[in-house]
C-alpha cells in the first residue's frame, strides 16, 4: 500500500502544477490580442454591406475608367469576368455610383419604359439600405422621373418633379438591369441602346446637363468577391474615413478603434495585428458560411428551394431600421456576404430562390451531371432564368462558357408538356447542349432561379419548382 502512495502523490502534486498553470491570467499582450480578434470577428458581420459596396467602388475606380457620378455597364450579357456577387447574366447590367459630398444633390434621370425597352432599377445607399426602386415596378411605375440624391443632413429647399432620396451616406449606388427579349445581338444592342438614355448629373446643372459619361467594363475582370483576410479592414477603414457615422452605429466606434480603425487617422496595422486580423476573417467567414448553409428558409414546405433573404432583415432595411428593438446585423452580414444590392420592394419586379443542395440533400458537385425540371407556364410577366454559381465565392464561375439559361433563350428545347429540362455538369448530356449550364468538376456549385415580374400563382405556390435531381 506505501509503495502505491508515492506516484499518486507525484500525480496529485502534476495535477495541481498544471492547474496552477491553467489559472494564470493572460498577460496584458494575450488580452489585447484576444480583444482584437473578438472584435474583428464582429467587426466582419457589422461591416459587410459597407465593405461589399466598398469592393465594387474600387474595382470600378481602378480597373476601368469610371468614375463616381458617372455610369458603367457591361455592353453583352455577363459572363463569368464579371465576379460581383450573384449577378443576373440574362440582362444588361448598368451600375451608377453617386457621392454628393463634392458636387451636391445628384440626379438620376430614368427613361419611361417603351417598346425599345425598359429597367429594374435599386438605389441603395453605402450600407445597402434600400432608397427606391425604379422603373415599371418602382416609384416612377415605368413613366420615368428624375431621382434626387441628397447629401445627409441636407437643408436646404427641395424643387418640385423629383423623387427624393436621403440616403444617410455622402456614397450611394444604383444597379440597373436593362431587360432583353433575347441573347441575339439586336436585342442585346437595343437594350443597350435604351440604357444610355439614363442620365446622371448634379442637381446645380440641371438647367443644361453635361452629357453622361458610359464607360463599357465588358471583358474586366470585376472582382468584387468579399476577401475574408486583413485586407476586409482596409476596405472598412475606407468606410469610416470617408462616411459619416450612423447613429444607430455609434457603438461601434470604439471597438473599430482596439482594432486601430478610426476616423481621421492612418490605419497601419503591424505584422501581428495584421495576422489576428486575418484570423479573425477567417473566423468570421466560417461563421457566415455555416448560417448561410443552415438559416435560409424552405419556399416550399421539405423543398430544396430557399429563399435567399430573411424576412426580418428585409422588413428592418424596407423602414430603414426603425424598430429601436431590433437591428438585425447578424442577418445583414450573412446575407451581404452572398449577394449585393437592397430591393425596396422585393416581389414586384422580381424574386429569387436559390438550392444549395440536390433532391436528395447532397451539396452540389461541379464533377456530377444534375436535371432542373421548370414545370410550362411559369407564373411570371417577363421572363425566368436558372444561374449557376461557385458555392465558395458566390460568383459566376470563372472560365466557363456561359452561366445560366433563361425562358428567353429561343434555341432551348420544351418537353411535350412544355416544361424544360436545364442541366448543369461538366459536360452536356448527348444533344442537350442548348439546354446545358456548365460547372467546373473541381469546385461546389449552387443554382439561383429568378422570377422577373412574379404574378400572384408564383407566391400562391400552386405552380411549384421541383427539386435538382442528380442524373444516373
Amino acid at each position: 500500500m506505501r509503495r502505491s502512495l508515492v506516484p499518486r502523490i507525484a500525480i496529485f502534486a502534476l495535477m495541481a502544477t498544471s492547474s496552477a498553470s491553467q489559472a494564470q491570467p493572460p498577460t496584458p499582450a494575450q488580452l489585447t490580442e484576444r480583444t482584437v480578434h473578438r472584435r474583428a470577428v464582429e467587426a466582419v458581420s457589422w461591416g459587410m454591406p459597407a465593405v461589399n459596396y466598398d469592393l465594387m467602388l474600387q474595382e470600378m475606380l481602378n480597373k476601368t475608367s469610371g468614375k463616381v457620378n458617372q455610369i458603367i455597364y457591361w455592353s453583352r450579357p455577363l459572363d463569368w469576368h464579371n465576379q460581383s456577387l450573384t449577378p443576373n447574366p440574362d440582362a444588361i447590367y448598368v451600375m451608377a455610383f453617386f457621392n454628393t459630398k463634392e458636387v451636391g444633390p445628384v440626379v438620376l434621370e430614368v427613361p419611361p419604359a417603351d417598346e425599345e425597352g425598359s429597367l429594374n432599377i435599386n438605389i441603395d445607399d453605402v450600407w445597402q439600405m434600400p432608397l427606391e426602386d425604379a422603373g415599371p415596378a418602382g416609384a416612377d411605375a415605368g413613366k420615368g422621373g428624375k431621382y434626387l440624391l441628397l447629401p445627409p443632413g441636407y437643408k436646404d429647399a427641395v424643387p418640385e418633379g423629383y423623387f427624393v432620396l436621403r440616403p444617410l451616406t455622402f456614397g450611394s449606388y444604383a444597379l440597373l438591369r436593362s431587360n432583353l427579349k433575347s441573347h441575339g445581338d439586336a436585342d442585346v444592342a437595343r437594350s443597350v441602346a435604351y440604357a444610355k438614355k439614363l442620365k446622371v448629373y448634379p442637381l446645380s446643372q440641371a438647367a443644361a446637363p453635361s452629357a453622361t459619361v458610359f464607360t463599357d467594363a465588358i471583358g474586366v475582370v470585376f472582382d468584387s468577391t468579399i476577401r475574408y483576410d486583413s485586407s476586409f479592414f482596409d476596405s472598412l477603414n475606407r468606410i469610416v474615413q470617408t462616411e459619416p457615422w450612423l447613429e444607430r452605429d455609434r457603438a461601434m466606434i470604439d471597438p473599430l478603434r482596439s482594432l486601430g480603425i478610426e476616423k481621421g487617422k492612418p490605419f497601419n496595422p503591424d505584422a501581428k495585428t495584421k495576422a489576428t486580423l486575418n484570423s479573425a476573417a477567417k473566423e468570421a467567414h466560417a461563421w457566415l458560411a455555416a448560417k448561410y448553409d443552415s438559416d435560409l428558409q424552405a419556399f416550399y414546405p421539405g423543398s430544396r428551394w430557399l429563399t435567399p433573404a430573411f424576412p426580418e432583415l428585409v422588413h428592418a432595411a424596407q423602414t430603414s431600421y426603425t424598430d429601436a428593438d431590433k437591428y438585425p446585423i447578424d442577418l445583414r452580414g450573412v446575407t451581404y456576404s452572398y449577394v449585393f444590392i437592397g430591393l425596396k420592394r422585393l416581389g414586384t419586379a422580381q424574386f429569387y430562390l436559390i438550392s444549395l443542395k440536390d433532391s436528395r440533400g447532397q451539396s452540389l458537385s461541379g464533377g456530377k451531371t444534375y436535371r432542373l425540371r421548370v414545370p410550362a407556364n411559369a407564373p411570371v410577366d417577363q421572363y425566368w432564368s436558372t444561374t449557376a454559381y461557385d458555392r465558395e465565392t458566390h460568383a459566376l464561375i470563372r472560365n466557363m462558357s456561359r452561366a445560366s439559361r433563361s425562358s428567353r433563350i429561343p434555341e432551348m428545347a420544351k418537353n411535350p408538356d412544355g416544361s424544360v429540362d436545364v442541366y448543369f455538369g461538366p459536360k452536356a448530356p448527348t444533344g442537350k447542349v442548348s439546354n446545358w449550364v456548365p460547372t467546373d468538376p473541381k469546385r461546389g456549385f449552387e443554382v439561383m432561379f429568378r422570377a422577373y415580374g412574379p404574378t400572384k400563382v408564383f407566391f400562391d405556390k400552386t405552380w411549384k419548382l421541383p427539386d435538382i435531381e442528380p442524373v444516373k
